[in-house]
């Protein structure tokens, strides 16, 4: 007997969706409240995430907790996990200054010891600083996500990026080799820890390749939609200026290039069928989603994502459900129906510019 999309998770006649979830810190406790507000919601159903650093561990930590009890235990197990991450680094030297506290800022910009940790990673590298790889995220992926139900979740297939050191390319790794490895993998700042080593290769941040992959969840086609919880800003007005402002822009684009290029190419080969005359089925068609509150990124410090005090990560969970929430009453309707994304406004990107790569012979566009 035929069941209904969305039934495996016991939420019949939902609509079932893709998630791709940035990395990005502390600020990936944004993606937490964007989850927990999903999670709520009985017209969706979660099929595939696939995530990089903070996301990966959102994913991982989301499947765990959907395979253990549903949508209420997916919820509880972000939340320990959250938690968990507060909880250890409540002696970290990472803390706001004095002046910053009492003006409710939540920057580690003036903070000593970050300031400290930070000229420290100009000078040395982490194979001199850090030779033994000491990474608290390991004792706390431990304690807080049992892997073995991150690679048997039937509901919630995940997929974790990081970027190959040697070879400079991205490595996915699938349901079935999702590990602890993998997920520290994906979330290695080079400044920070050495490469992680899996079967002989080294691998640093996903974000640098794929901030998340999408083509994990293209080639799935549990769904045809994928909401991108982006937590980076792709635009800024004003001009960095400071020596931090300069780094932290550079970061954000080499962060978000490779996202824009994946959706380029989406957009582009869908462009490139339709003009051929070539209809998309249910299978080729991708609508593309996206919650983003450039209001809410452009005003946290890159500084702050080092932050991991809990009240900080409560106040950036409230903002996420409040993002979750704005979103599913404003686009909920075209769900599997449309894409909300306009990559027109997010990027500057018109048919006109895709217009001569279209027209050309397929030789001369590839």
């Amino acid at each position: 007997m035929a069941t209904t999309r969305g039934a495996a998770d016991g939420k019949r006649n939902s609509k079932p969706i893709n998630l791709a979830l940035q990395g990005g810190g502390s600020h990936g406790a944004l993606t937490w409240g964007v989850l927990d507000r999903l999670l709520e919601e009985e017209r969706l159903s979660i099929r595939g995430v696939s995530g990089t650093s903070a996301g990966a561990m959102n994913a991982a930590a989301l499947a765990d907790g959907f395979h253990r009890g549903g949508a209420e235990g997916a919820r509880k197990a972000l939340r320990g996990f959250w938690k968990a991450v507060s909880d250890a680094a409540r002696f970290s030297p990472l803390r706001p200054a004095l002046w910053d506290r009492l003006m409710g800022r939540y920057s580690l910009d003036n903070s000593p010891g970050y300031l400290f940790f930070e000229s420290m990673s100009r000078v040395f590298s982490p194979y001199e600083s850090n030779p033994m790889g000491l990474n608290p995220l390991r004792k706390i992926l431990e304690e807080q996500i049992d892997f073995g139900n991150v690679n048997v979740c039937r509901q919630i297939e995940v997929h974790v990026s990081a970027t190959n050191v040697r070879t400079g390319q991205p490595k996915v790794f699938s349901q079935g080799e999702v590990t602890i490895d993998a997920v520290l993998a994906s979330a290695c700042l080079p400044q920070m820890y050495p490469a992680v080593e899996i079967d002989g290769e080294a691998y640093w941040d996903g974000g640098f390749t794929a901030n998340p992959a999408l083509y994990p969840l293209i080639d799935r086609h549990c769904s045809p939609d994928i909401l991108i919880v982006q937590i980076n800003p792709i635009r800024r007005e004003e001009l960095p200026r400071s020596a931090r402002e300069i780094i932290n822009r550079l970061n954000e684009v080499s962060f978000n290039s490779a996202l824009i290029k994946e959706l380029r190419s989406i957009r582009l080969l869908q462009e490139a069928m339709r003009k051929a005359g070539i209809e998309l089925g249910p299978k080729s068609e991708v609508y593309l989603h996206l919650i983003h509150a450039a209001a809410d990124v452009d005003t946290l410090s890159a500084s702050s994502k080092m932050n991991a005090e809990w009240d900080y990560l409560k106040l950036l969970f409230d903002h996420g459900r409040e993002w979750a929430d704005d979103w599913l009453r404003d686009n909920f309707d075209r769900i599997g129906a449309a894409s909300t994304l306009d990559l027109d406004a997010l990027f500057g990107y018109s048919a006109a510019d895709a217009e001569p790569m279209l027209s050309s012979p397929p030789e001369a566009a590839a």
